[in-house]
């Protein structure tokens, strides 16, 4: 049931949590750093191009953006984090927004962390995985592995692994340009989401 990720269509967005969709179901949620490559993963797990809009600018997504796969299953999109020239208002609102959904929200079956293989996990990455480590089970997307060799993608896979404390969250990588890593992502997705 691969395709069950071709079928994702743009269901709602939120900003406030008032505005979110009932609690119910099972849902994966996408966060990282601004322009770490979130809507891209998004779209190369869809296999479709335009389903999350990805731009140069950072801090561009800024509702939770919702996507269903059917009626029980969802992809969310988060706003992209640690962009400076985000109002300060502005980030408190996101930052009370996100901890509240991803810590209260029963739906929320796991969460993907995607960070620019590059660049490594930052220090709002290690945050977000001390808030949420023992709430939820996390995979850390390395991304645009593409940009890296193969055994300097590997080396940073090992070394991302090492900084995770719990045996539960587990990491890979992703090269949205020709797809390598793909596979491992709609596994994790799959388990999460109980597709069969």
């Amino acid at each position: 049931m691969a395709n069950s990720f071709r079928q994702a269509k743009y269901l709602t967005s939120a900003f406030e949590l008032s505005q979110l969709l009932p609690d119910e179901g099972m849902e994966i949620a996408f966060a990282g750093r601004s322009n770490a490559g979130k809507s891209s993963a998004i779209n190369c797990l869809t296999g479709q191009k335009g389903l999350c809009k990805t731009s140069k600018t950072p801090g561009r997504t800024q509702l939770i953006n919702f996507f269903e796969l059917d009626e029980q299953r969802r992809l969310v999109d988060l706003p992209g984090y640690g962009f400076a020239r985000v109002p300060k208002k502005m980030r408190s609102h996101w930052n009370q927004v996100l901890s509240s959904f991803l810590l209260k929200r029963n739906a929320l079956k796991g969460l993907i962390i995607v960070v620019d293989i590059r660049r490594g996990i930052s220090y709002l990455d290690q945050a977000l995985f001390d808030m949420v480590g023992m709430v939820l089970p996390i995979h850390v997307l390395l991304t645009k592995s593409d940009k890296l060799t193969r055994s300097a993608v590997n080396i940073q896979i090992m070394r991302t692994r090492q900084q995770m404390k719990h045996k539960q969250h587990t990491v890979s990588s992703l090269s949205t340009l020709n797809r390598r890593g793909l596979e491992q992502l709609e596994q994790r997705c799959k388990q999460w989401l109980d597709i069969k």
